[in-house]
C-alpha cells in the first residue's frame, strides 16, 4: 500500500493519537467530577460493570475517526484486475516425443493437465483457443470466452503421435487471433521441430503483429529416453524455445515435472491475462469511517453516553 499524500498520513496519525489522548483526558475528568459529588463506595460499585460499553464506544470512535483521517492521506492499493480484450491460444505438442516418461506419467498427460490449470487461472471474459500439433497443426477450438467450452476442448486433444510442426502451430494460432487487444500464444512443447515451416521465422512474423509468444519446454535433455517406437532421443530444444519467445516479447520457462509445469502455466496466466493496477482506497475508508462514526454516536445516545 502507498499514499498519494504521505504527509497527510503523518498528520492523520498524529491527529488520531492526539484525539485519543484528549478523549481519555476528558473521560477521566468527567469521572472525577461524578465521584466528587457522590458516595465513593457506592459510585465505584455502580459504575464498574459499565466499563466495557464505554471502552467499546471509545474504540469505535477512535477507529471511525482514524478511518476518516486515513482517507485524507489518499491510500492506494495494488491489486490484480483482468486484462480487457484478452485472447489466448494454447498450442499443445502431441508429437510422438510427448509420450516420453521423464515427466510422469508422460509429457503428454502433464501438458494436458497444465492446460486445465491455465484455464482455471484466467478471469471470466478471457477468450481461450486450443491448437494441437504433431506432423500437422489442428485447431481444436477457436478462441471463445466460454471457459467451460475451453475445458471441454482440452479433453479432445489427440494422443501423442507423429512429428513436430511447431512453425505450423504458431501460424495457425496467430490466424485465430483478433486484430486488436491483448493477444498471447502459449506454446507447450519439447521443442524439437522436424515438420512444416520454420518456427523461428514464424515467431518473428507473429511478434511483428504485436502478438506475444510464451514458451514452455517440457522434459529434459539428459533423460536418455527414446521416442516410443523410434531410435530418436526425446530431447528438449531449449535454445529454439528461447529464440521463439524472444522474437515475440515473451519468456521461456522450463518444466521438468508435472507439478512445475502446472505452476508455470498458472504463473503465465497471472502475468499475461491479469494486470496489476493501483486502486484509490480513499472512498472505502471515508465511507466505512463515516458509517462507523454515525453508528457510534447513535449507540452512545441510546446508552446515555457521548463519545
Amino acid at each position: 500500500m502507498t499514499f498519494a499524500r504521505p504527509f497527510g498520513f503523518v498528520v492523520a496519525l498524529a491527529g488520531l493519537v492526539l484525539l485519543a489522548v484528549l478523549y481519555r483526558t476528558v473521560e477521566r475528568r468527567r469521572s472525577a467530577q461524578v465521584l466528587a459529588y457522590s458516595d465513593l463506595a457506592f459510585a465505584l460499585g455502580a459504575f464498574r460493570p459499565a466499563r466495557w460499553p464505554a471502552a467499546l464506544l471509545f474504540a469505535a470512535f477512535v477507529a471511525s475517526t482514524g478511518a476518516l483521517l486515513f482517507a485524507l492521506a489518499g491510500p492506494n492499493f495494488i491489486t490484480r484486475v483482468p486484462v480487457k480484450n484478452g485472447t489466448v491460444v494454447i498450442c499443445i505438442d502431441t508429437s510422438g516425443s510427448m509420450r516420453a516418461r521423464d515427466v510422469e506419467p508422460t509429457r503428454w498427460h502433464a501438458a494436458v493437465s497444465a492446460a486445465r490449470t491455465f484455464i482455471d487461472a484466467v478471469p471470466p471474459g478471457t477468450r481461450i483457443g486450443i491448437v494441437s500439433f504433431s506432423s500437422t497443426a489442428l485447431a481444436i477450438a477457436a478462441p471463445s470466452d466460454d471457459l467451460e467450452a475451453a475445458r471441454d476442448a482440452v479433453e479432445r486433444i489427440p494422443p501423442a503421435d507423429g512429428g513436430t510442426a511447431i512453425g505450423d502451430a504458431l501460424t495457425l494460432a496467430a490466424q485465430q487471433m483478433p486484430a486488436t487487444g491483448r493477444r498471447i500464444i502459449v506454446l507447450l512443447t519439447d521443442g524439437v521441430n522436424n515438420r512444416g515451416s520454420d518456427p523461428i521465422a514464424a515467431s518473428q512474423q507473429i511478434g511483428a503483429r504485436g502478438i506475444t509468444i510464451e514458451t514452455v519446454g517440457v522434459g529434459t535433455n539428459d533423460s536418455g529416453q527414446l521416442i516410443p517406437g523410434t531410435a530418436e532421443l526425446a530431447d528438449l530444444d531449449a535454445d529454439a524455445l528461447r529464440a521463439i519467445a524472444a522474437n515475440a516479447r515473451g519468456r521461456y520457462v522450463e518444466a521438468r515435472d508435472a507439478g512445475s509445469l502446472r505452476s508455470a502455466f498458472r504463473a503465465i496466466a497471472l502475468a499475461t491475462v491479469w494486470q496489476k493496477r493501483r486502486i484509490d482506497g480513499s472512498f472505502p475508508f471515508a465511507f466505512g469511517g463515516g458509517l462507523l462514526l454515525l453508528a457510534t454516536f447513535f449507540v452512545g445516545f441510546a446508552a446515555g453516553r457521548f463519545p
